[in-house]
């Protein structure tokens, strides 16, 4: 590693605080699925936040930028990394240790726990990381990302308060669906990096077919979850949930059809509205899960 050493702000900024919020609400949700009364074990409330967001997400963020150096060189050359401000393999070792540290953490918390962790964090370096880098291709990338910042933390919340049981199925299913909602929303995220994603050969989404009709498909992505979501709910008498998100999809379908016309403007409009408005649904679909188990 040489004589240089990273500065303490730039190994924070390697961890994107910022990222962390899409999996500790989910974590919450899962949380609240599992029909538990929260505030009765607060310190196991916050020790699963903290594995959901600084540390699995967190240990994500830091694999990806290191894989990701050469491309960040084009889009971003202001990073921590492709600046210099964490020098030689320093980035490559901080992925290493903060991944085991998440990896204890959540052992710490469960045998289901420690799975869904161990899932997430192979997921993470698959993302990033030869030879899978699941990331050269869009639709396993974002597939990938979903299901471990939406799916794994719902399911790993739910394990957590339901003393360390596998959820059972209503809760698995709307784990998956937001998951594959989630889909979308990274392949929207895409689009801020589709110049070095074409210049270093990364097929996502937006670098594949352009910027309008990644939009389209993220659209469809996000809301076909949300009607069977609807269904699911109307079917097991949630009406109440269900008509509730029913009025959040009618306002992301009339963002939707903001976004798909000026795509590259609109989309981080639509990040601080329709996806809002997607994972305020998510927190409304946890509520009625209890009553539909029990």
């Amino acid at each position: 590693m040489g004589a240089a050493r990273p500065q303490p702000t730039a190994l924070l900024e390697l961890l994107k605080p910022i990222t962390w919020f899409p999996p500790m609400w989910a974590y919450l949700c899962g949380a609240v699925s599992s029909g538990a009364a929260l505030l009765e074990n607060p310190l196991l409330l916050v020790a699963g936040i903290i594995l959901a967001g600084p540390l699995v997400c967190g240990a994500s963020q830091v694999v990806n930028d290191w894989f990701d150096r050469d491309v960040d060189a084009i889009n971003e050359p202001a990073r921590p990394i492709p600046s210099g401000r964490v020098p030689g393999y320093w980035g490559l070792a901080y992925a290493i240790v903060w991944t085991g540290l998440a990896a204890l953490w959540g052992a710490a918390l469960g045998f289901w726990v420690a799975v869904a962790t161990v899932v997430g964090l192979l997921l993470a370096w698959a993302y990033s990381a030869p030879p899978t880098r699941l990331k050269r291709n869009g639709w396993w990338g974002a597939t990938a990302v979903g299901f471990s910042y939406e799916g794994l933390a719902w399911i790993t919340g739910a394990a957590v308060f339901l003393g360390d049981s596998f959820p059972p199925w209503p809760i698995l299913a709307a784990a998956c669906l937001y998951s594959i909602g989630a889909h979308g929303i990274m392949t929207l995220n895409d689009f801020k990096s589709v110049t070095g994603d074409r210049a270093t050969g990364l097929r996502s989404l937006p670098a594949m077919y352009g910027l309008r009709k990644s939009a389209i498909i993220a659209c469809w992505f996000m809301a076909v979850p949300q009607i069977l979501v609807i269904a699911g709910l109307a079917y097991f008498g949630a009406l109440w949930q269900g008509a509730i998100i029913v009025a959040l999809l009618a306002g992301q379908v009339f963002a939707m059809s903001r976004l798909v016309k000026q795509p590259e403007a609109l989309a981080p409009w639509y990040n601080g509205t329709g996806v809002t408005a997607y994972v305020s649904g998510m927190m409304i679909t946890a509520t009625a899960l209890p009553g539909i188990i029990s």
